[in-house]
């Protein structure tokens, strides 16, 4: 497959460990798995790893604007932007997803009222995936939150779009750790390259038609009036 070129297309991998940096991140042994791809066929490739950011809790693009000292998220955010895909990777915990996870989506959320140059929500002719790690059982209800959240704010999900591995229940080995089996097992490697691969393929279609078609789905036109032959509640 090394001659499928995605030169062109920018990916930003946020990394929601709950260590911070330069301690080892077995969520990020598996999002260098899916970045190598992508970096393999021409992707530019940006990476976060939120907790060694300062960003503020809450439900606007820039907290700063809302009381708080301090806040990174507009430099991530701008980068997720100019970016064709968005990849949320984290860890499982209590069953859950991280709470660094909870505050990513919730950052994200706070930009989605905005617009891109079609009138769409901002988020629209963009490509969201995620990636899961653990000890316990969970990738597929961790996924499921992040993908849902992701599409409902106007992210487009390819199929396959998450992959995540876990050990065996309890206080065993982590991804990276030795003898854990996790960078050689096969279903994680294999949903790992099915997912990298969709992900890249749906975004160069985005890139080629001029990002998701416009048509019953701009927000600037609905607020100046138009109802897109919607019926009219008063005469149904």
């Amino acid at each position: 497959m090394r001659e499928l070129d995605f030169g062109g297309l920018r990916a930003t991998f946020v990394n929601c460990t709950l260590k911070r940096s330069p301690e080892r991140s077995h969520t990020q042994g598996l999002i260098d798995v899916s970045a190598g791809i992508m970096r393999d066929h021409g992707v530019d490739v940006r990476e976060f790893r939120a907790v060694d950011h300062d960003i503020a809790t809450g439900v606007y693009v820039d907290m700063t604007e809302h009381g708080w000292d301090r806040d990174e998220w507009p430099t991530i955010f701008a980068e997720i932007l100019e970016s064709d895909i968005l990849v949320v990777a984290g860890p499982i915990w209590l069953g859950d997803n991280s709470s660094v996870t909870k505050r990513v989506i919730e950052r994200l959320y706070g930009g989605s009222s905005m617009t891109n140059a079609a009138g769409q929500y901002v988020y629209y002719g963009k490509v969201g995936g995620a990636i899961i790690t653990g000890n316990e059982d969970g990738i597929k209800h961790c996924a499921s939150n992040i993908l849902y959240s992701l599409q409902h704010i106007g992210f487009t999900i390819p199929p396959g779009a998450d992959a995540g591995w876990i050990g065996e229940a309890g206080p065993g080995p982590s991804y990276l750790d030795e003898g854990s089996g996790g960078p050689e097992n096969e279903f994680t490697r294999r949903n790992t390259t099915f997912m990298t691969y969709n992900l890249m393929h749906l975004a160069a279609m985005f890139t080629v038609a001029g990002g998701f078609p416009v048509g019953g789905n701009q927000r600037v036109a609905w607020d100046a009036g138009d109802r897109f032959d919607s019926p009219n509640p008063e005469y149904r």
